[in-house]
């Protein structure tokens, strides 16, 4: 069994990725959130821990009472959220992320062997000048445009920086040649879009929002253009993502952060789908200025050809067979008591199969 620490496990990712590793066997899980996760998740982990991210002696807790094998660090807090409250984003995000790499660089040289550390990244980490180079770019490599305008996304542009400095360069002075370091791998996500959970209001959450708002009959003001252009992908692609990532051999992967995507449709393009599944579906557009320009800053898609070549990358669920066999399936059966788990575990046992 692969002792594993999943922080944020609470979270939205957190709580799928938990369930998965239940899913698949072989994992031992131990959660660290500020708050408790539910019942369903609870129980598929070995130990829950408690305790604030950004406190060096709450995450020096953790290790005291284990070893890790691999360990999954999701928490954070997201673009909008990190907008209201930045200097909390950054005591978060940063502060956090720099106490879990210490963690697995501690217990990388007391085991003698490197602890793997899976980061969650974003799109947020770029940042594109205009519209007009924004689709002059495309589908946008790891190494373009690197110039976030929120904090999260300087946070985790940043977190990339301080992971590549703790695998290759910590110590460097110190003349120690052989010392182990933490093997740190990154993915950078693009939107998630999952059945599991309500959005909650994120910068990317328009489509989910959508989706929940026509299952209701609920008419949807979207608060970007409906000509605006992200990349997506769906909740159980990404949490296969991040698996992958961790198993793959270390000799395989020739860098250190990869962006993963699934499909990237327009704002009008995600309505006119959802209403083919829900006619009486209403949205119109109330554009908000700021969500707008951190939209407009992200790419309009991602070059995922490196994940693909490295670790063997590719998303089960494509644009509209991820609203067809995934979403809205799922959503629908939300609102009927009971059939959303069943929805939702067909979903995931489909991408645990691939």
């Amino acid at each position: 069994m692969k002792k594993v620490l999943i922080t944020g496990v609470a979270g939205e990712v957190g709580s799928s990725l938990a369930q998965y590793l239940a899913r698949i066997g072989g994992y031992s899980v131990t959660g660290f959130d500020l708050r408790p996760p539910s019942p369903e998740v609870a129980n598929v982990c070995s130990r829950i821990e408690l305790g604030d991210i950004s406190s060096r002696d709450a995450v020096q807790a953790i290790s005291s009472n284990e070893q890790f094998d691999v360990i999954f660090h999701l928490a954070g807090i997201l673009s909008s959220g990190g907008e209201r409250a930045p200097l909390k984003a950054h005591d978060v995000n940063v502060t956090g992320s720099l106490n879990i790499l210490e963690l697995a660089r501690a217990q990388s040289e007391a085991r003698g062997t490197p602890v793997t550390l899976v980061f969650t990244s974003t799109i947020a980490a770029y940042g594109v000048s205009s519209l007009e180079l924004k689709n002059e770019l495309g589908a946008i490599s790891e190494s373009q445009a690197l110039y976030p305008i929120t904090m999260y996304g300087a946070n985790k542009l940043y977190c990339e920086s301080l992971g590549r400095y703790y695998s290759e360069n910590f110590g460097m002075l110190e003349g120690v040649e052989n010392r182990v370091r933490v093997d740190f791998r990154a993915v950078r996500f693009p939107g998630l879009i999952s059945a599991h959970t309500v959005p909650t209001g994120g910068t990317s959450d328009y489509a989910s929002e959508m989706v929940h708002a026509a299952a209701q009959g609920i008419p949807y003001s979207c608060f970007v253009r409906p000509d605006t252009r992200l990349p997506f992908m769906m909740m159980p692609d990404a949490i296969r993502a991040i698996v992958m990532l961790s198993q793959a051999p270390r000799e395989a992967l020739k860098q250190r952060v990869y962006n993963v995507g699934g499909f990237a449709p327009s704002a009008r393009e995600i309505a006119d789908l959802v209403g083919l599944y829900f006619p009486m579906t209403a949205v119109t557009y109330a554009i908000n200025p700021l969500r707008q320009s951190i939209v407009d800053s992200w790419p309009s898609d991602v070059d995922d050809s490196c994940a693909r070549c490295d670790f063997g990358w590719c998303p089960v669920y494509g644009f509209e067979q991820g609203f067809a066999e995934y979403l809205i399936p799922a959503v629908k059966a939300r609102y009927v008591k009971g059939a959303h788990d069943s929805a939702y575990s067909d979903a995931m046992t489909r991408v645990a199969a691939n």
